[in-house]
């Protein structure tokens, strides 16, 4: 079974194995899956972007337990909107994280950052991590992110994720398994990504290309 990949595009092609090789993958084991609308910026945060001032969305508070840390690396663009997305984009990768470490299938990070398809098929990566028996531990780096505005509406977000020295994690046991590192560890994502009247930026849909020679470096 693979390490994660972890959000929709993880969890979109959640059909093989958890457990991957030093770092975590999704269940995709396809060479190149690519979101309907998704396309295919600058100083780096070791969380995701703050909310712009006029936010008002009651987000929940999520804290990545002891241990797991998210990175997102130059995930600003300068433009208000397209900076929205991202931190809403970057949001649900740490929502997708924080109930994979929970061990559970019903945080409020995922019904708040994920609707529709994204949202079912989340749950259903989260429970079979659950169903695995592991969790993960370590640092999960997310860099080269795109955005492209579809209307006021949607957007499209593509990003890599560098999973190296993240490594899968026995649930019971806390036994971790540190293999080696390969391309593998390298994930390309694309997710498209729709408005709420909250004006939160939600992630409806999905998919994840892991070994992609766009991110592995």
């Amino acid at each position: 079974m693979k390490r994660r990949s972890l959000p929709v595009a993880t969890a979109v092609a959640a059909t093989a194995a958890l457990l991957l090789t030093a770092c975590g993958g999704e269940g995709d084991e396809s060479k190149d899956e690519k979101i309907a609308g998704a396309d295919t910026g600058s100083s780096p945060s070791a969380s995701a972007p703050s909310a712009a001032a006029s936010d008002s969305a009651n987000r929940p508070d999520i804290v990545l337990p002891d241990g797991v840390k998210d990175v997102f690396e130059k995930w600003e663009t300068g433009d208000a909107t397209k900076d929205a997305v991202l931190s809403d984009a970057a949001r649900a990768q740490t929502a997708m994280n924080d109930a994979i470490t929970q061990g559970k299938t019903d945080t409020p990070g995922l019904t708040f950052y994920y609707e529709g398809d994204a949202l079912t098929t989340s749950v259903k990566w989260v429970q079979k991590w659950l169903d695995a028996g592991i969790t993960y531990t370590g640092t999960t780096r997310y860099f080269n992110p795109k955005v492209e505005l579809f209307d006021d509406r949607s957007a499209g977000v593509s990003f890599c994720a560098d999973e190296t020295k993240a490594y899968n994690k026995d649930r019971e046991t806390g036994k971790i398994d540190k293999a080696p590192a390969t391309d593998d560890s390298y994930v390309l994502y694309n997710t498209r990504l729709e408005k709420n009247e909250q004006g939160v930026w939600q992630t409806t849909d999905g998919t994840s290309v892991r070994g992609s020679e766009t991110c592995a470096q």
